[in-house]
């Protein structure tokens, strides 16, 4: 003992107490079920090593916490009394300890999303409303990059990732293919073409065409049919917003090649969109700089693909928008 403390063992010194937890759970389960044999199956311990424990744990406290006779065993009203705190401390425990693995496994953060006018389309909503719910501790910042930089502002850093149209040419960035969709031509419906079902890349060349302006040559090369012009320069009418593209389409000053959900997204009672037969697909992709150091931006990644994996009608809906016919001639123009 302590100088200056009494001997009575029945005061509690936590000084000198320090009770494990184990000692604690050995005596709820004895509390509970009244019956050493059933407790110590329960606990899967010996029977002869969970009676020990309980005896120094009655040492320890000074007082006997239960009565045992051959045939029963009763908690005293001590033990009454610490059932209940002991429970309380427990249970504490376990939730502090539950709650600690919870924080120590939670994912925090800032993910800045960074996308050009449509985005994933459809998709979108789905993507960032399941990055959301899965991390909820996760601040993401969105912003809409104009089509000037292709990347969705991925290059220059503003963004960690970005929703892209392939193909682009800025060194050190990587993609992930969301889904692909067929070209349409944008014409006026005073344009020779205006009632056409579907045209071809030849029928298109001839036209002064509308483009972004951007330096990724990649991009300017895809969307302005660079690879079926056999080296002849394109006559380019460049534009700085859909807006303004639109607005040269439907006055007749320019046709625009565009993804076929500006049907859906752009309709214009002047302008009338047409499925391009011969023209290569247009790829929506996932976009980040392959040196990133945000671990965000791989779950990001897994998101996508787990949207795409339960979503593959609406999927299909994007990169089949005619039907199965697409691109045959047997589709009709949508204005």
């Amino acid at each position: 003992m302590r100088a200056g403390r009494s001997s009575d063992r029945s005061r509690y010194d936590p000084g000198i107490t320090d009770l494990h937890t184990r000692k604690l759970r050995y005596f709820i389960a004895v509390a509970e079920e009244l019956h050493f044999s059933r407790a110590a199956a329960r606990l899967f311990v010996a029977q002869q090593a969970l009676s020990r424990q309980i005896r120094e744990l009655e040492d320890e406290l000074g007082t006997p916490l239960f009565l045992r006779s051959s045939r029963r065993v009763e908690l005293t009203a001590a033990g009454v009394v610490f059932l209940a705190g002991a429970r309380a401390v427990v249970d504490a425990l376990d939730e502090a300890v539950a709650t600690t693995v919870r924080t120590g496994r939670s994912v925090t953060g800032t993910l800045r999303v960074g996308f050009c006018p449509g985005a994933a389309l459809e998709l979108t909503e789905p993507i960032l409303s399941g990055f959301r719910d899965r991390y909820p501790d996760v601040t993401v910042e969105l912003h809409e990059v104009p089509l000037s930089d292709p990347s969705a502002g991925v290059a220059g850093g503003a963004s960690d990732v970005g929703i892209v149209r392939a193909p682009l040419t800025t060194d050190g960035i990587e993609v992930e293919t969301l889904f692909t969709e067929p070209l349409v031509a944008a014409v006026s419906v005073r344009h020779r073409l205006a009632d056409r079902a579907t045209v071809n890349v030849a029928e298109l060349l001839t036209d002064p065409i509308t483009l972004t302006r951007t330096e990724d040559a990649a991009y300017r090369a895809f969307w302005s049919l660079e690879a079926f012009r056999d080296g002849a320069a394109p006559r380019i009418v460049e534009t700085r917003s859909v807006t303004e593209e639109v607005q040269f389409v439907s006055a007749g000053g320019a046709i625009g090649v565009t993804a076929a959900a500006a049907i859906r997204y752009m309709p214009h009672p002047s302008i009338r969109f047409i499925p391009i037969s011969d023209a290569p697909r247009s790829t929506c992709a996932v976009g980040w700089r392959a040196d990133a150091a945000n671990p965000l931006i791989d779950r990001f990644r897994e998101v996508a693909r787990a949207v795409l994996e339960q979503a593959p009608q609406l999927v299909s809906a994007i990169e089949d928008p005619f039907g199965a016919s697409a691109g045959t001639g047997s589709t009709t123009t949508v204005g």
